[in-house]
């Protein structure tokens, strides 16, 4: 079952044309690792193989995002039943919030050990191929390997994103926990241009080990005592105890259903979670037109309520006090959609963060789909890169809060609240597809202007991606893209917006689509903002 289009009127003229394929399908925002899964579709893999394939690859071919450190969720539709992985880790054991205050915090710093968790991705790759992969586990990391170890030409999107990291962690060059980070991504000690051949040789020795030991060697291995080592040495909390104890969660997925179409995200920790609360607010409404001052107002009123009591109640789920069906409850939409008026509201803010994330979406011709999410968070993450391995560790520790009477308060042992988050919708049962958009805050508000668009407007995906977004940055403010005609910003601000315009087209998320009809054509479309392509067969 897939949507209804109105075939050829589309009111933003697509960048790119949507690609029709039908034995399978790879979906990212860099070409040649969905080629990497194209390829491992065609050598007999499922759409599995091909999303860790890709997976892999997107650690080497854009390192400024994700990284052997990084976590995953991924959404898995296979068999007619969709599965889901939380594949984040969580923070050391010897992590409190004392020693965060001691250390002179009032807050949760964005760099260096404090904010470092348990990287979840690898064994997360692991555990997904245990249970559905095709292919030799070691054939999935080949492409990766080859890229690391031979080099690739850098792409206008990762050149950028390496200039401005290049220029975030200059003043931490000094610091021996920084050291790797510039030895091993920065390897001609300055930022790689578009078309510069980039040679990342420590990754791809860390790739072999992972592929051979089934990703063991990090948590309760040789690389796992180098990272361990590397911590003591320099002043970080994480030791071998920690990596040799995590294990990723497979966890029924949470969905809302609006206007006929099951939307399927993951539960707490993540943050889906403000995506579906934000869609049965916005389920009330009727909205005759996109672009209309009306339109935009309700939809970022209804993002605001959500996004609010998101941040006020997600947390690790073995320590949220408020239960995840009482947010999906009509009585909770009913309540919040009651309070959005003519003027804008000012509820508790919450911070917005472009983040370091890669999403992809697969598919094959058995039916099989797959949404998959990994991130070191902000950029390279907590800028800590083991020496000699090329593993950059993730900052996902800088989301808990210090405030001791919050369920996301820091503690040992305990996942954050956490922002990456993987899409998918059914219809009466049947796969609809994958969606994601990537982008720390930006991903649930890109999410949720993305089905609007596809649902309610019916444009088709490429057009539902294409079209110019808005982000809340908490009270008031909204940044929107250049796109969106000044009429309308002008209306905005005339109900209590405070406007701005944002010509950076990355702040604004980059996401991916596939969509399955009822003869099985898969429907594919890629990010404008990014370096993507639709790898179609």
């Amino acid at each position: 079952m897939s949507f209804s289009y109105h075939a050829g009127l589309y009111p933003y003229p697509s960048r790119r044309e949507v690609v029709y394929g039908r034995k399978g399908m790879v979906c990212t925002s860099q070409h040649l690792a969905a080629q990497a899964g194209l390829d491992v579709l065609k050598q007999g893999g499922n759409a599995v193989d091909a999303a860790l394939a890709t997976a892999i690859c997107l650690t080497v071919l854009e390192p400024t995002s994700n990284g052997i450190g990084s976590d995953l969720f991924a959404l898995i539709w296979t068999g007619g039943r969709l599965y889901g992985i939380n594949g984040s880790g969580p923070s050391p054991a010897l992590l409190t919030r004392d020693r965060v205050t001691a250390a002179g915090y009032d807050a949760m710093p964005l760099r260096g050990w404090l904010p470092v968790m348990v990287p979840g991705a690898p064994a997360a790759w692991a555990a997904i191929h245990d249970r559905f992969g095709r292919l030799p586990f070691e054939r999935l990391f080949a492409a990766a390997i080859t890229y690391a170890e031979e080099g690739y030409a850098v792409m206008p999107t990762l050149a950028a994103m390496l200039a401005a990291e290049w220029d975030a962690f200059s003043d931490f060059r000094a610091q021996p926990a920084f050291a790797g980070l510039f030895s091993v991504f920065y390897p001609t000690e300055k930022p790689a241009q578009p078309g510069d051949l980039l040679k990342l040789p420590a990754l791809g020795r860390t790739l072999r080990s992972l592929a051979a030991s089934r990703c063991r060697s990090l948590y309760d291995g040789p690389i796992g005592a180098a990272v361990a080592a590397f911590s003591l040495q320099t002043g970080g909390l994480l030791r071998q105890s920690d990596l040799a104890a995590y294990q990723p969660q497979w966890v029924d997925p949470i969905c809302t259903n609006y206007r006929g179409y099951d939307i399927w995200e993951m539960p707490p920790n993540g943050q889906g979670l403000v995506v579906l609360m934000a869609l049965n607010i916005a389920s009330r409404m009727t909205f005759a037109q996109r672009d209309t001052v009306d339109t935009l107002h309700r939809q970022i009123e209804a993002m605001k309520l959500a996004f609010t009591d998101g941040k006020t109640h997600i947390a690790d789920p073995n320590c949220m006090k408020t239960n995840t069906a009482d947010l999906l409850a009509d009585a909770y939409a009913e309540k919040r959609y009651r309070e959005i008026g003519a003027a804008a509201l000012l509820p508790q803010p919450v911070d917005a963060d472009n983040g370091g994330t890669v999403y992809l979406c697969t598919a094959d011709e058995d039916g099989t789909m797959v949404s998959l999410i990994q991130s070191n968070f902000a950029g390279f993450g907590s800028g800590i890169v083991v020496p000699g391995y090329g593993i950059s560790l993730n900052d996902r520790g800088n989301n808990f809060s210090l405030d001791t009477a919050s369920d996301n308060c820091v503690g040992p042992s305990k996942r954050s609240y956490h922002t990456i988050i993987p899409g998918f919708v059914t219809k009466n049962g049947d796969a609809v597809g994958a969606f994601g958009v990537m982008g720390a805050f930006m991903q649930p508000q890109g999410q949720f202007q993305v089905l609007m668009n596809t649902i309610d407007f019916h444009l088709n995906p490429q057009a539902a991606l294409d079209a110019p977004r808005w982000q809340w940055l908490g009270g008031k403010k909204i940044e929107v893209e250049r796109g969106i005609p000044q009429a309308l910003i002008d209306g905005l601000t005339a109900r209590g917006h405070e406007v701005s315009v944002n010509d950076d087209p990355l702040p604004y998320g980059r996401g991916q689509i596939i969509w399955r009809n009822e003869d099985g054509v898969l429907t594919g479309a890629t990010e404008p903002r990014a370096d993507g392509v639709v790898a179609a067969w």
